[in-house]
């Protein structure tokens, strides 16, 4: 379930609030064991993923580093070739005609 929760800190540009908050529901999600809540606990999780999202926001942004920003394209792009070295290279969706 987590692993949609990516490192949101020093990167430009910076971390959107859309960005945040899909990892605040990702951690609650976790922390809550389900995906969806009942109508009972439906209250209490929206709470507690916009309370994530506020302590998360309010976190990154006041988070210090001396380090450059990373570039999101190319952390994207590295990240893609770790998963292709990992799990292979995903197959074209367009079938190839002999020659």
């Amino acid at each position: 379930m987590c692993r949609n929760i990516k490192t949101l800190f020093n990167f430009a540009p910076p971390a959107t609030d859309e960005e945040i908050r899909a990892a605040s529901l990702q951690f609650v999600r976790k922390l809550s064991g389900f995906t969806a809540p009942s109508k009972a606990n439906e209250e209490a999780f929206r709470r507690a993923i916009d309370e994530t999202f506020s302590v998360a926001r309010r976190l990154v942004d006041t988070l210090v580093t001396t380090a450059p920003p990373r570039d999101r394209a190319l952390e994207a792009e590295k990240a893609k070739a770790r998963s292709a070295e990992r799990f292979g290279r995903v197959p074209s969706a367009k079938p190839t005609t002999p020659a």
